[in-house]
């Protein structure tokens, strides 16, 4: 294999963790298998991330930056608070569709046998995508398209239907979309 610039090769790395994450199977992955996928040895990963574990943090980083990157780009594009809302669940389910390796690390089936801490990250993830909506949804209040009261509950709401669509994608084999039909039903949640 050609040498890399700095940070090639751990970007590498993290592209074909993914894309293992991919198979409809979900088998357990070792770093031999990710090694042998790259054509490397084990050690030859181990010089650009000390653990799985921290493999596996790099693409929580990856899917955090993007997705709340994504947020702050419906927030500041658009001033209707239903509207950003609405916006805000789509993206997590396109999200989702366009990256279906990404999509088992959100649900934490791929987290299932590594370091605990990992499914605690995620669990925060899902934690803040629940505050931007509630916090879409206070706007949404303020502009007196719903009620204040609401916020919180429809907020759960939407994120359990986010993670319901996630999961039901990723049991499917990646077959069965996470955004078909989920513009009327967004808006049926938020009427």
């Amino acid at each position: 294999m050609a040498t890399s610039k700095p940070g090639e090769r751990k970007l590498q790395i993290l592209q074909t963790l993914a894309e293992m994450l991919e198979r409809p199977k979900g088998e357990r992955i070792t770093t031999a298998a990710l090694a042998g996928k790259l054509e490397v040895s084990e050690a030859a990963l181990y010089r650009h991330f000390a653990s799985k574990a921290q493999m596996f943090e790099g693409l929580i980083e990856f899917i955090e930056s993007t997705i709340f990157g994504l947020i702050n780009r419906i927030e500041l594009d658009q001033d209707n608070g239903l509207l950003q809302t609405q916006a805000i669940a789509l993206m997590l389910l396109n999200f989702a569709e366009r990256n279906p390796g990404m999509t088992r690390v959100l649900i934490g089936d791929a987290l299932v046998n590594e370091d605990e801490r990992l499914q605690a990250r995620m669990n925060q993830l899902v934690e803040r995508i629940e505050l931007s909506l509630r916090s879409t949804l206070r706007t949404a209040a303020t502009q007196g398209q719903t009620k204040e009261s609401d916020s919180a509950s429809r907020a759960n709401l939407i994120t359990s239907f986010v993670i319901g669509r996630w999961h039901r994608f990723a049991k499917s084999g990646f077959k069965q979309s996470p955004s078909e039909g989920a513009q009327a039903q967004v808006t049926l949640l938020l009427s």
